[in-house]
């Protein structure tokens, strides 16, 4: 097969699929319909140009055997006045006159029966019109139903063109809000940690955090000292290092402190 008629080919089919995708049946339907209906308006005009052709032979059948009653009466004077050359005369232009009544009343029955004709083929078309428009209209409303039908049912699966695109920027706008989730996070971490400072200057620097970590660690031992000497026996006084300075060593200035702390042998000494 040669290249033409390859590309010939593959044209056809692309333009039959293109057509068929945008075909409408109730276009189609709609589009039979009027052409039936130009074809019953003409069938009616030609059965008015009947009908009118008909109407005008009877009106020429009237004047001519009007003319030919005239002719007898004008034939019967003339005889009465003894003018036999008038007479014929008169006969012999009623004959022709009775002729064409002939011809005429010959047209005029073929022309009964085309009407006739054209007037019973117009209502057949008339009624198979009528059906068809009962079945188009029923055919469009069946349609209608089904395309409804389908596009509800890819509308729940998803499968539609409108409702993929939808899905797609919905996915899209969910994995752009887990990424911009999972960076603000890290980046929380970071500054938490110290390895990022805050651009704006309002972070704590390395002095500040480490003064905060060790009064975070001055009130744990505190606490904890407090709980000592809360239980039975506790060690309150016993002397607890927090950093470089024991905490609970009593100062040698207090004489309440110097008193407590002397041992109980030399108190009674």
């Amino acid at each position: 097969m040669s290249i033409s008629r390859r590309m010939a080919m593959i044209f056809k089919a692309k333009a039959s699929k293109a057509l068929d995708r945008a075909e409408d049946p109730r276009e189609v339907l709609d589009y039979s319909y009027e052409k039936q209906l130009e074809m019953l308006q003409q069938v009616r005009r030609g059965v008015a140009e009947v009908a009118t052709s008909r109407k005008r032979l009877e009106l020429q059948a009237q004047q001519l055997a009007a003319s030919a009653d005239k002719l007898q009466e004008q034939a019967v004077q003339a005889v009465a006045a003894g003018r036999e050359d008038l007479a014929r005369e008169a006969l012999a232009r009623r004959s022709a006159a009775q002729q064409q009544l002939a011809g005429l009343a010959e047209q005029h029955k073929s022309l009964q029966l085309q009407e006739q004709k054209l007037v019973a083929s117009s209502q057949r078309l008339q009624a198979k019109i009528d059906a068809f428009r009962v079945r188009k209209e029923t055919m469009k409303a069946t349609y209608s139903a089904a395309e409804a039908q389908t596009r509800i049912g890819e509308a729940f699966s998803g499968i539609s063109e409108e409702m993929s695109d939808v899905g797609l920027a919905m996915q899209r706008a969910e994995d752009k809000t887990a990424q911009m989730q999972a960076r603000a996070g890290a980046l929380d971490e970071l500054l938490a940690s110290g390895v990022l400072e805050d651009a704006t200057g309002t972070g704590r620097d390395d002095i500040q955090s480490e003064l905060d970590r060790l009064s975070s660690k001055n009130e744990v031992e505190l606490e904890l000292a407090r709980i000592r000497g809360e239980l039975p026996g506790g060690t309150s006084s016993k002397a607890i290092t927090i950093g470089d300075e024991p905490l609970g060593q009593p100062d040698a200035s207090d004489p309440a402190a110097q008193h407590v702390a002397q041992p109980r042998g030399e108190e009674r000494s």
